[in-house]
């Protein structure tokens, strides 16, 4: 078992948050979520899967973010575009999806099979304000890549991201573009080997936080254990304005599986993140999803996960 650092992320309570009995329809599964705060309200873009093995990408509201309402339908992807068509199975092919806001426009970037199954790649959509209107921008990484998230802001002039490309090395790379559309700079920016918990592959988590120390980046690690794999989080704090450099990170994890809706569901001994929210007053919201099954919620700040990084805790 892997033991988190007691204390630092606390769980909701009354968890789960959302199971697939909140949705309409054939859902059976309901997890990793996007998440972003606009306008005193919480919105949050959740994975969902049908018995058919279906994927989609559906908004849920709430006031005080912890009490979310499903919309009655889930997002409708552009399946009329000739080139999301040509590249994407609209049925089946997208899921993670996190959500940045840059520059008051909002980003999706998900994890997508190309038609013939065989490799997953990073694709993107904007999508508008109310949170009901995809465009595809397109994909956006090389084959054999995944857990894609964009910086909430260009860094000298380049729009930035992590993801972790599916090589022998599962490491987290840091790239660059001018346009979201062209990629490069690629620098490598934390290897698994330093990580126990993650001694297997590690992935990029919610969108980077920014703070005076550095961004801020909830991550997950994944360890083998006897035929099984075991997904924590940890968190990274990167350079403001090189975000490829590492100040500091997690030693521990800082939340693993320990409840029974995190130990069996579709995927067991999982709890994984693409969403968090990062309060006015320093709270950070971390929206998780508990064995593939459920999504969840636990809380942390800010000033608590850049002491378990510039401590090495």
């Amino acid at each position: 078992m892997i033991r988190a650092k007691k204390s630092l992320v606390r769980r909701y309570a009354a968890n789960p948050i959302l199971t697939a009995a909140d949705f309409p329809g054939d859902i059976v599964s309901v997890f990793n979520a996007g998440a972003v705060k606009q306008d005193g309200r919480y919105l949050l873009v959740c994975r969902c899967e049908d018995s058919c093995f279906g994927r989609y990408m559906w908004v849920a509201e709430s006031e005080d973010g912890i009490r979310f309402t499903p919309r009655p339908e889930p997002l409708a992807v552009p399946s009329d575009d000739p080139v999301f068509n040509q590249y994407v199975d609209a049925t089946k092919s997208y899921w993670d999806p996190r959500v940045t806001e840059i520059d008051g426009q909002y980003y999706i970037t998900h994890a997508a099979d190309v038609t013939n199954g065989k490799t997953c790649q990073l694709g993107l959509f904007k999508i508008d304000r109310d949170f009901r209107r995809l465009e595809w921008m397109g994909l956006i990484s090389e084959p054999d890549n995944r857990n894609g998230v964009l910086f909430p802001e260009k860094i000298n002039g380049l729009y930035w991201r992590l993801d972790r490309p599916n090589d022998n090395s599962f490491d987290i790379w840091a790239s660059a573009s001018p346009d979201l559309e062209f990629w490069g700079h690629y620098r490598r920016v934390l290897a698994k080997e330093t990580l126990g918990w993650g001694e297997k592959k590690i992935g990029p988590g919610s969108v980077p936080i920014k703070t005076d120390k550095g961004w801020l980046c909830i991550m997950h690690g994944v360890r083998r254990q006897v035929n099984d794999e075991v997904y924590s989080l940890g968190v990274m704090l990167l350079d403001l304005a090189e975000p490829w450099k590492l100040i500091g990170q997690s030693k521990r994890a800082i939340l693993a599986p320990e409840l029974p809706f995190e130990f069996q569901g579709q995927s067991p001994n999982v709890v994984f993140t693409n969403g968090s929210i990062a309060e006015d007053d320093g709270t950070v919201k971390i929206y998780y999803g508990a064995a593939d099954q459920v999504l969840c919620l636990a809380e942390s700040t800010v000033g608590e996960l850049l002491g378990a990084c510039l401590d090495g805790e």
